[in-house]
């Protein structure tokens, strides 16, 4: 057993859909689930047991509001390649999941664009007491025009006034749940009061984009609120995280780029003021597991012939807000100077240095969205984790499935017990809320 080392935080990446970061996922034959299920609760409420019982951080769900028709101007690519297509809403399934699991975090992404304040400020408070202190708000700006049109807006804002924006909805957010005191709710059934006034406050709050007069009509939280976690990999969107999140979710393949990645989030945070270990960053593994070296390099294989090309520009498309039917399919992703091409340029380049074309980047992205495949046999995958993390300097893994709910289980059953057995990941639980589980280090 490895002493000393820093130890691993574990989340699970989920989608309310057929699709997560693979599209060849909904028709993979080693899916084994019925048609339908992913509809239904019973699938996620098995995975998180499933997760659960690894001791897993969280299970988190993805959520975009929008049907892509970035690529060739069309729904028809999306919706015959299910490029994270549908989407059911994932908050209800938050409080079904939490209510057959007792411990691990239940997390979920939520756009600050298209919303109010004061509506976020409830829901997640709630959210959080009927969780136990459990809930985690994933805060995105949204970054497709189609998901402007489905809330009434001509035209996507600009990213920075979106980030200006979500600055200033987090902070009416936390006066809003800060507008009752933990102590505040005494229930004196012999006097009959129920809450003291003197502890429940408006906060008359009046800024450049938005308003609300509070108190909040919810008690305080177990966690005064959810945890926060943040995705964002521009400098605006690594500005807001270093700020308010305890946790980030970046994909990245290279350890190397993933490394300065890190140490750039991290510095940000301090420079906030806040302790650095309090912002745990995830990056995204996608994990290939078999038998043998041969049957894992198989299943890799297996999985990625799934992949359609133009699947994969469709949903890339749709995540850059640009048709990339407009460009030749040996296009040098390194070489484009387009502003929408920018967001993705940490998957354009080789590990040679060479640059991908766009046929080669739309079937990654199919694949895995950018996230790196560690495969192998479970000794062989934890050899991989390791020797990423330990380059990078932690803090660890956001995992997504190939097929689904079987690659879970397997990396559950298979990978955690060998982390374990190097002690790079928890034995047990040592707290009850989504941030202790964030902030343990034991």
């Amino acid at each position: 057993m490895k002493k000393g080392k820093k130890k691993f935080h574990l989340a699970q990446f989920l989608v309310h859909g057929p699709t997560y970061h693979s599209i060849a996922m909904w028709r993979h034959p080693r899916t084994d689930w019925p048609d339908d299920s992913w509809r239904r609760p019973e699938l996620y409420q098995h995975i998180a047991k499933v997760c659960e019982r690894g001791l897993l951080d969280m299970v988190f769900f993805a959520d975009l509001n929008f049907i892509s028709d970035s690529f060739k101007g069309s729904l028809d690519p999306a919706l015959r390649y299910a490029t994270q297509v549908p989407e059911h809403d994932p908050i209800p399934l938050l409080a079904m999941v939490s209510a057959v699991t007792s411990r691990i975090g239940v997390g979920a992404t939520f756009s600050t664009s298209y919303h109010l304040p004061f509506y976020a400020a409830r829901l997640w408070a709630t959210i959080d007491h009927l969780t136990g202190g459990r809930a985690a708000w994933n805060v995105v700006t949204s970054l497709n025009q189609n998901q402007a049109a489905n809330h009434g807006q001509a035209e996507l804002d600009p990213s920075e006034l979106r980030y200006e924006k979500a600055h200033e909805f987090i902070e009416v957010c936390q006066q809003l749940w800060n507008s009752w005191d933990e102590d505040a709710v005494v229930m004196d059934r012999q006097n009959a009061i129920f809450a003291d006034p003197s502890k429940v406050r408006r906060i008359e709050y009046e800024g450049r984009f938005y308003s609300s007069r509070g108190p909040l009509n919810v008690v305080r939280s177990p966690q005064n609120g959810p945890a926060l976690i943040q995705a964002g990999t521009s400098p605006k969107g690594m500005d807001l995280a270093a700020k308010y999140a305890d946790a980030v979710f970046a994909i990245n393949p290279l350890a190397e780029t993933s490394a300065v990645y890190y140490a750039d989030l991290k510095e940000r945070v301090a420079a906030h003021g806040r302790n650095p270990d309090h912002c745990a960053v995830l990056f995204g593994a996608q994990p290939i597991i078999g038998r043998s070296e041969a049957e894992a390099l198989e299943k890799q294989d297996e999985h990625n012939s799934l992949v359609p090309i133009e699947g994969g520009m469709a949903l890339l498309s749709g995540h850059l807000n640009f048709d990339l039917s407009n460009l030749p399919p040996d296009a040098k992703m390194m070489d484009r100077t387009e502003p929408e091409l920018q967001r993705s340029r940490r998957v354009y380049r080789k590990d040679d240095g060479e640059s991908r074309t766009l046929e080669e980047v739309a079937q990654r992205h199919g694949e895995s969205v950018g996230l790196p495949q560690f495969v192998g046999t479970p000794e062989s995958v934890a050899d991989q984790l390791e020797a990423f993390f330990d380059e990078v300097g932690g803090d660890g893994f956001m995992i997504s499935p190939i097929y689904c709910p079987g690659a879970i289980e397997e990396f559950v059953d298979l990978v955690v017990p060998e982390l374990q057995r190097r002690g790079r990941f928890r034995t047990a639980y040592t707290g009850t809320t989504q941030r202790d589980h964030l902030r343990q280090t034991d």
